[in-house]
């Protein structure tokens, strides 16, 4: 690997990190050199990953409920008992929520705001004082949250809560960018249209489905994992270390 995009000797943490787009970035950062912890709400999950992406390098499983605070806190504690600094926080873990609009509950607004916004914060405020001892002027700690191309465009697919959620994480990201630049810490988002995951495998496993949603694609086709994998580490190597408080779509197109 060109030394640019080498990231040996670095500490990430991948938050839902055992499946979909969070896997493909933790594998892609293992094989780049990185120690990286993975982390969901399963334990078993997490350590099957944990194993899996091991041998291509230094990766380790945390369990964690970041749906709530305290899963937060309890999460910064276990990683800080680990770890002196951090160099990149991947804040992939996320949800959606589908229903028709007179019926949309708001127990499901809520939890996608919790999970995509308010957990993303959280987890921010916990890891900043590894990430202020790992920033420095040539090589700045990294953020880097996942947003969507939802929160870019209107087709809602009558996921009401999920577009707005991105929005809010993507404006958050720029805020934060803003603060933080001085404290030698990067704060940007990838945007990601359509990606293999759980949450687009009803798609995925319908072939007129899948047909009629790559049709509104330029590229007509969905991202492949590579794809995901090189911007993920542009972003967290010497490629991103002049880049803060940009929204970049992965989309094929899409979001044009």
């Amino acid at each position: 690997m060109h030394p640019y995009f080498s990231l040996q000797g670095r500490t990430a943490l991948v938050t839902g990190g055992t499946r979909g787009i969070g896997k493909m970035i933790a594998k892609a950062y293992v094989e780049a050199g990185a120690t990286v912890y993975v982390c969901a709400r399963d334990a078993e999950a997490c350590q099957q990953t944990a194993d899996e992406l091991s041998a291509f390098g230094r990766c380790h499983g945390l369990a964690a409920n970041l749906a709530t605070e305290e899963g937060v806190l309890e999460l910064a504690t276990r990683l800080g008992e680990q770890i002196t600094h951090l160099d990149i926080l991947v804040n992939n873990a996320g949800t959606t929520w589908g229903a028709p609009l007179e019926s949309y509950p708001v127990k499901g607004w809520e939890k996608v705001m919790q999970l995509n916004v308010t957990s993303v914060f959280n987890c921010i405020q916990q890891f900043l004082p590894l990430l202020r001892k790992a920033g420095s002027p040539v090589n700045p700690a990294r953020i880097i949250n996942i947003g969507s191309v939802a929160g870019i465009s209107f087709f809602g697919e009558q996921a009401y809560a999920y577009g707005p959620s991105k929005a809010a994480l993507h404006q958050l990201s720029r805020i934060l960018a803003r603060e933080l630049v001085s404290q030698h810490i990067n704060v940007n988002v990838i945007a990601p249209g359509r990606f293999p995951s759980k949450m687009t495998q009803h798609i995925g496993n319908d072939e007129q489905a899948l047909a009629d949603d790559t049709a509104l694609i330029p590229m007509k086709r969905w991202g492949r994992e590579e794809e995901m994998a090189a911007l993920a580490i542009s972003l967290a190597s010497t490629a991103g270390a002049y880049m803060t408080g940009n929204i970049i779509p992965l989309d094929g197109g899409f979001s044009l």
